[in-house]
């Protein structure tokens, strides 16, 4: 498994370690968890902002 390191304000930090110990999960699993949300979300919003697109142009080239 590949690591990363990433930089953040100690507060958020901290808020990250409170709610994963929360969870009883570590930190890493906090944040993958996160992350797959996070691309699940904008997956999802993506193509519906990429119709809304096309519709607004295609009534533009009308």
């Amino acid at each position: 498994m590949a690591r990363i390191l990433i930089s953040m304000k100690d507060n958020f930090l901290k808020t990250i370690d409170e709610l994963a110990f929360k969870e009883q999960r570590t930190r890493s699993e906090f944040v993958r968890e996160a992350l797959r949300e996070y691309i699940k979300k904008t997956t999802k919003v993506m193509p519906k902002n990429a119709q809304k697109n096309a519709d607004i142009l295609e009534n533009l080239l009308d």
